[in-house]
């Protein structure tokens, strides 16, 4: 990359480009391999997906009406495009008990080999070693952060559900025509709300789960960075989802091909905020690499300091001795009668 720099139009860009923090950041996602951490975590989050889209429906949907039921649907269609057609909500249902109780028991074995598996990619990306645990403590510690994320992700869909229901009764009694400026300013207002709602998640997720201090500043910037791209990533993705899963060509494969993709980008994504927050500030590297060029010297300038005393040594040694020769003068005065 350093070529770029010498470009006559775009080399100054680039040089400037590549001292930034974000460049910096994806720096060290290329040194910890960062597309083979996002395979591993695209695979982990595939299998725990069905259980917990199965958990969520089969609880929701045997406590809601019909009218519920539609929004449920309509929900789900987007925070998992493509998918929302096969799902048989009537049979969910109508098998809530024996499907919550199989899911349940699914998710709860997926779900926290997905919490180790996520700490350790998010680990990696701090340079950081797994910590030596027992066994036994470290599932109950990864159940314990796995009903934390539960936690985090009902109380963000209750703030975006009642947040959207205020801006829908808010549109209402202003009058405003959501065709129109008013359509354009509640579609606004519910990407703003579900950005709130994706933030709080990455707090938890950024912090909680590798089990990391981040300074507060590069957290809440990765926090909002990755709920503003999670948000850009459903709109620009989801029309291309669906297309790829209704391909008849895919077949039976279209919908896992289209949810593969999806949660590839979202991995990737997140794997880029933990970077963000894993990487120091410019001012903060150039003083850490000053400390270390002070308590590593070259071993010319070790050996140029360790020979420095002896010349002085030598120097002394060498010097004539200008104190008066007594002796010459008392054999002289032996002499004279």
């Amino acid at each position: 990359m350093d070529w770029l720099k010498k470009l006559p139009v775009i080399g100054p860009v680039v040089a400037w480009l590549m001292t930034t923090h974000a460049w910096r950041s994806y720096e060290r996602l290329d040194r910890v391999k960062w597309t083979r951490l996002a395979a591993a975590m695209t695979f982990i989050s595939f299998l725990v997906l069905f259980p917990l889209l199965t958990l969520v429906a089969t609880v929701v949907a045997a406590t809601l009406g019909k009218d519920q039921l539609k929004e449920l649907e309509h929900r789900i269609a987007e925070q998992v495009p493509g998918i929302a057609g096969k799902l048989d909500i009537g049979a969910l249902v109508s098998n809530a008990g024996t499907v919550g109780i199989i899911a349940g028991a699914l998710l709860l074995f997926t779900g926290i080999s997905w919490v180790g598996e996520m700490r350790g990619c998010l680990r990696t990306v701090w340079e950081k070693p797994d910590p030596e645990e027992n066994p036994v403590l470290s599932k109950a510690k990864d159940a314990g952060v796995l009903l934390g994320l539960g936690g985090a992700l009902l109380v963000s869909l209750a703030v975006s559900t009642v947040a959207s229901a205020m801006v829908g009764r808010i549109t209402e009694q202003l009058g405003l025509d959501r065709s129109g400026w008013g359509g354009a300013l509640l579609q606004a207002a519910a990407f703003a709300i579900a950005v709130l709602a994706d933030f709080l998640i990455l707090l938890y997720v950024l912090t909680l789960l590798p089990g990391v201090r981040p300074p507060r500043r590069r957290l809440m910037v990765a926090a909002l960075l990755g709920a503003v791209g999670f948000e850009l990533l459903k709109l620009l993705l989801s029309g291309y989802m669906q297309g790829v899963a209704s391909k008849s060509m895919y077949g039976a494969f279209g919908v896992p091909i289209a949810l593969l993709l999806w949660i590839n980008f979202t991995v990737k994504l997140l794997l880029y905020c933990a970077a963000w927050t894993a990487t120091d500030s410019k001012g903060a590297e150039q003083t850490v690499e000053q400390a270390a060029a002070q308590e590593v010297e070259p071993p010319a300038e070790q050996q140029e300091r360790t020979d420095r005393p002896k010349e002085s040594e030598a120097g002394t040694d060498e010097k004539p001795d200008k104190r008066p020769d007594h002796s010459s003068h008392s054999s002289l005065h032996r002499r004279s009668p």
